[in-house]
């Protein structure tokens, strides 16, 4: 194909990573300290898509408003999916828009141009559909894919039996008999799902191929994910994690600290004397690192401000969190909760959102989750989930 369209869903909230999708979409989250959807984007043009539609919904002026009308001089344009009614109704928003075959990929996760170039490479027209397959063992978290022959035979989410099965990437070439698929599956608690569509393709008899590659594939669903997200875009070389690449040129490095790598530290940061940041370190645009501050394996969005003599590890911050002198966040393990669910054991040293301000000598318990403009005094000790606007006493 000399032109290549690709479609990414991005319409969706990411509600199980609130707080910190609170005032912007999951695909704008941080991945190192580069938005998610950014790093899709990148992927795509490395695979060669010269053409991109992003459907947008929960946050969409915020989306189109990051990014513009055009990416690296590749043109994108914006759908709107009005009501966020499932993956199937989404790509249903773009069927004017497309023509021919069509790359469909999520816009909240992060996909290596290796899959996205396999699933191109694999499909032909005879075929209703092509989809990207890892060999993963946690199916059941997302969606498997019995697969015999080079041909898939069934597809379901979040599978339970002992069947062979192969991971979803969620990566698709359609052609466009999907969309008459999307219309005629059953519509599942008020949702189009892709997955159905793709169930009916084979109940109609329709081809539908698979290609097993060797990607990275990362996603972040809870908040603490981002770390891991964090560091294995580190470990996959798509953040190089070397210093003269990773350091941007207006950070200003005090000649006493200590930068051990992998880490990104953006444009305008600061890092005080004395201070120690990394290893697995991701510092957003304009952010300061005072005096004598720890700072390990932790995700900090931009606008932050980290006093001095303070210690953050295992710590993921939304934008303009202020963490005051001579606050303490441990690190390690602890029982996070999120909604009405409580994930046991987790590596959260705390999750603060966007604008928390800490006023100093502060303590976090391990899995301490702080809403969006939370006030916590001096010398407090902080614990549990905090929702928004709460003053936190000593």
């Amino acid at each position: 194909m000399h032109s290549i369209s690709a479609v990414i869903l991005a319409g969706g909230e990411g509600s199980r990573l609130r707080p910190l999708t609170k005032h912007r979409p999951k695909p704008l989250l941080p991945a190192a300290t580069t938005p998610i959807l950014e790093h899709v984007f990148d992927q795509l043009l490395e695979a060669g898509v010269t053409d991109i539609t992003v459907v947008v919904g929960y946050g969409r002026n915020r989306v189109q408003a990051h990014f513009g009308p055009t990416y690296r001089n590749v043109p994108l344009t914006y759908v709107t999916q009005e009501k966020q009614l499932g993956s199937g109704h989404a790509l249903l928003a773009v069927e004017s828009e497309v023509n021919g075959t069509t790359l469909v990929v999520n816009g909240d996760q992060i996909v290596e141009s290796q899959i996205i170039g396999d699933v191109l490479e694999t499909h032909d027209t005879d075929s209703a559909a092509t989809l990207g397959l890892l060999n993963r063992a946690d199916v059941e978290s997302y969606g498997g894919v019995i697969f015999r022959n080079e041909e898939v035979t069934d597809i379901v989410e979040n599978p339970q039996d002992e069947r062979p099965y192969r991971f979803n990437a969620g990566v698709y070439a359609f052609e466009p008999e999907i969309f008459d698929a999307i219309r005629t599956a059953k519509v599942r608690a008020g949702e189009q799902s892709l997955i159905d569509a793709i169930t009916e393709l084979l109940e109609s008899d329709a081809h539908v191929g698979g290609v097993i590659s060797e990607g990275l594939w990362v996603d972040a669903t809870y908040p603490w994910d981002l770390l891991d997200v964090s560091f294995d875009l580190f470990e996959a070389g798509l953040v190089a994690g070397s210093h003269d690449e990773n350091v941007s040129d207006s950070a200003t490095i005090h000649d006493s600290a200590v930068v051990r790598e992998p880490v990104v530290i953006d444009a305008d940061c600061e890092v005080g004397a004395g201070a120690v940041v990394g290893p697995y370190v991701c510092l957003g645009e304009n952010t300061t690192v005072g005096s004598n501050t720890v700072v390990e394996q932790s995700v900090v969005d931009a606008d932050t401000r980290i006093g001095d003599s303070a210690t953050v590890i295992d710590c993921v911050t939304g934008v303009g969190v202020t963490v005051g002198d001579g606050t303490v966040i441990p690190g390690g393990r602890g029982d996070v909760r999120i909604g009405n669910r409580v994930f046991e054991d987790e590596y959260l040293g705390a999750l603060l959102a966007d604008r928390v301000a800490d006023r100093g000598g502060s303590t976090y318990v391990p899995g301490a989750v702080v809403g969006p403009e939370t006030f916590v005094e001096a010398g407090a000790t902080v614990r549990g989930t905090v929702i928004e606007g709460t003053e936190v006493r000593s």
